[in-house]
C-alpha cells in the first residue's frame, strides 16, 4: 500500500513524541500514554519511578485519579521473588479470573517500604516507590539480589502496588506496565515505573483521548499512543 504524506506526517509525528516521551523521562518528568482503543482505552499518568516524590504522588491523586502502581520488569519480580498475587490468592474469588482486556493481570504484592509509618500519605508512598526504583536498579544489575533482600526493605500487605512487567514485554503484553517499562529503558533508567489512570471528574469514567491530549498540551506533558511505542520501541 502506497503511504500517503499525511501517513508520512502521522508517522513523523508519533516518533516525535515517542522521542519527547524518552526525553521526558530522562529529565525524571512524567509523560501520558493511551494503551489502546481495543485495549482499556485509558491513558495513564506514567512516571520514571526514581523520580517521584510527595508532590508526584499528589499530582497522581488530584490529576489522574486512579490507582498508583509501581511496575517492575519481569527479571526484577524473579529475582524479588514478587509472584502473580492471583497466583498466591488460595480464596474462590480468585478462580476464573476473566479479563475482557487481557489474558491476565499484571497485579504482584502491595507493598510498604519498612520506614513508613501507615503508607498511605502522599510522603510514604513516595518513599516506598522510590525504594522500589532503587530496588530494581539493585536487582537489574546484581544476579545476588533475593527475595529476602527484598522483605529487609519491604512489607506486605501494603498501599504500593506493584505491578509485574511481561517477560519479553511488548512482544507478550501491551499495557502500560510494559508500555511505561520499554520507555525507562530506552531512556537509560532502571525498570521500574509508576502509572496512574486519568478518570474524568464528571463521568467517572476513563478520560478520553481528546481530553488527555488537551490537559498534556495545557500542562506541558508530552501524550504518546501506545501503538507509536510500540512501532518505535517493539
Amino acid at each position: 500500500m502506497t503511504r500517503t504524506t499525511a501517513d508520512l506526517g502521522s508517522e513523523a509525528a508519533d516518533g516525535s513524541a515517542v522521542d519527547r516521551a524518552v526525553a521526558a523521562f530522562q529529565d525524571g518528568n512524567p509523560v501520558l500514554i493511551h494503551d489502546a482503543a481495543d485495549r482499556e482505552g485509558e491513558t495513564d499518568i506514567v512516571y520514571p519511578a526514581g523520580a517521584v516524590d510527595a508532590d508526584a504522588v499528589a499530582h497522581l491523586r488530584n490529576d489522574a485519579g486512579g490507582l498508583i502502581c509501581t511496575a517492575v520488569s519481569d527479571t526484577v519480580a524473579d529475582a524479588a521473588g514478587l509472584p502473580f498475587l492471583e497466583d498466591e490468592l488460595d480464596h474462590p474469588a480468585a478462580a476464573d479470573h476473566d479479563l475482557a482486556y487481557d489474558d491476565r493481570s499484571s497485579f504482584s504484592l502491595p507493598v510498604n517500604h519498612r520506614e513508613t509509618f501507615t503508607g498511605i500519605n502522599d510522603d510514604d508512598r513516595a518513599l516506598t516507590i522510590r525504594r522500589l526504583a532503587d530496588a530494581a536498579a539493585a536487582a537489574a544489575r546484581s544476579d545476588g539480589y533475593d527475595a529476602a533482600e527484598f522483605a529487609a526493605e519491604f512489607r506486605t500487605p501494603g498501599h504500593v502496588h506493584v505491578l509485574r512487567g511481561a517477560p519479553d514485554l511488548l512482544a507478550d503484553r501491551r499495557g502500560h506496565t510494559e508500555l511505561g517499562l520499554v520507555l525507562a529503558a530506552a531512556a537509560g533508567l532502571p525498570p521500574a515505573v509508576v502509572v496512574c489512570e486519568m478518570l474524568d471528574a464528571g463521568s467517572g469514567g476513563a478520560l478520553t483521548p481528546t481530553a488527555a491530549r488537551e490537559y498534556a498540551r495545557q500542562n506541558g506533558y508530552v501524550y504518546v499512543e501506545g501503538a507509536a511505542i510500540v512501532d518505535r520501541l517493539g
